[in-house]
């Protein structure tokens, strides 16, 4: 396995990559590609033209005799989707509930956030101001699925397993038993915070805890280096931890906001805990809110914008 994070496409092994864009964090998302004879298949695209047109330009030492033929979007977040009408003729396929969910935040909308006066557009500049959204035509997936999904990649097995809601209404991760290699969208950052847009936590645990009863031994993240089972149990430790301190405060009665104050201080304070050092530790203040939802239908998440000031808050406090 190459273990060097660098930009760009790396060699996993039996015609298995990785499309890796260091640091990992906000927007710098991973990308697969998977190629059989005559044809492959890509995992994701990226967020912008210019960042998708490089990737597909790095990929064509292995796609020249294997044109790309099929995508598989992992989740709707526009950093894994918006590239798509790049992949001119190629079949889309993701789960139903990320196809639906892609139509909710489109580019236009992120191009308006990032081009809006004063402080919200400082804001999401602050986040997504690398990335230009402008004239992207969302490419919807023209097949969809529930639950799991054997797709062919010139003549190989990629299986596909739904196992969200979790980060989004929708996650699939991608696995490839003939070179036990996973592709998991965003169930994995690695060496960032995870950020449960949707939730429950449990399901996102869980989704942990099938991937490390596959037959694995290359784990290709969202965001970050290339891992291994160990990686995705890091992982798990961090959202087991939010979720018990989270669910403690809740059932204290505490202001979720203030609950993610003071687990964000509790996990910067305690060196010991494997995921103290992780970047965009701000997205605590989301995560114990999706906590404080799950288990109350009658707790009102605060808006994205609101949402996004609370992570960047807690970063600037820290």
């Amino acid at each position: 396995m190459d273990t060097n994070y660098s930009l760009g496409l790396h060699e996993i092994g039996n015609n298995c990559y990785a499309y890796l864009q260091p640091d990992g964090g906000w927007g710098y998302s991973n990308a697969g590609l998977i190629v059989g004879e005559g044809s492959s298949l890509l995992v994701d695209t990226l967020f912008d033209l210019k960042l998708t047109a490089a990737m597909l330009d790095s990929m064509k030492g292995a796609t020249q005799s294997a044109p790309i033929a099929t995508v598989v979007n992992t989740h709707a977040n526009g950093d894994h989707c918006y590239g798509n009408e790049l992949v001119v003729g190629a079949e889309i396929v993701a789960s139903a509930a990320t196809a639906h969910e892609m139509t909710e935040v489109p580019p236009a909308m992120l191009a308006a956030l990032n081009k809006a006066p004063g402080e919200v557009g400082d804001l999401f500049r602050s986040f997504f101001g690398d990335f230009e959204f402008e004239g992207i035509e969302m490419t919807m997936p023209t097949q969809t699925f529930t639950g799991r999904l054997t797709v062919n990649a010139g003549g190989r097995d990629v299986e596909l397993i739904e196992v969200g809601p979790a980060h989004t209404a929708g996650d699939t991760i991608a696995y490839v038993p003939d070179a036990r290699t996973v592709y998991t969208g965003d169930i994995l950052f690695i060496g960032g915070a995870p950020i449960v847009w949707a939730g429950p936590l449990e399901n996102w645990i869980a989704a942990c805890d099938l991937i490390n009863s596959l037959d694995v031994e290359t784990v290709v993240p969202g965001h970050g280096p290339l891992t291994d089972k160990a990686g995705v149990s890091r992982v798990r430790e961090y959202l087991d931890y939010v979720l018990r301190e989270a669910s403690d405060r809740q059932a204290q009665g505490m202001d979720a906001f203030d609950a993610a104050r003071e687990i964000c201080a509790d996990i910067l304070g305690d060196p010991k805990k494997s995921f103290a050092t992780w970047k965009e530790f701000g997205r605590i203040s989301v995560n114990v809110d999706t906590v404080y939802r799950s288990k109350d239908a009658s707790h009102k998440s605060p808006n994205v914008v609101e949402q996004f000031k609370r992570m960047a808050q807690l970063e600037n406090q820290h």
